[in-house]
């Protein structure tokens, strides 16, 4: 067989492994942005004024965990306005 098609088909599966991988990553550093932000939130809302200013439950740990710091911003705005 001819290399250059080795090398075609060698870069389509890395770039369908990259892809795979691509979205888990993104999740994962979501989550750990949105739990940092979440108990940054909470010790800083208590230095201000706001003791436990989020609770950290199941559900505000899914919102954390998927949308990272926008969830966190919408979960402070709510609380806030409720």
């Amino acid at each position: 067989m001819n290399p250059i098609i080795f090398g075609i088909v060698g870069l389509v599966i890395l770039f369908i492994i990259l892809k795979l991988f691509k979205w888990p990553l993104k999740i994962l550093l979501n989550g750990v942005f949105g739990v940092i932000l979440l108990y940054l939130v909470n010790f800083i809302g208590g230095q201000v004024g706001y003791p436990n200013l989020i609770g950290v439950n199941w559900i505000t740990a899914l919102v954390a965990g998927f949308l990272g710091i926008p969830g966190v911003a919408v979960l402070v705005i709510f609380k806030l306005f409720m």
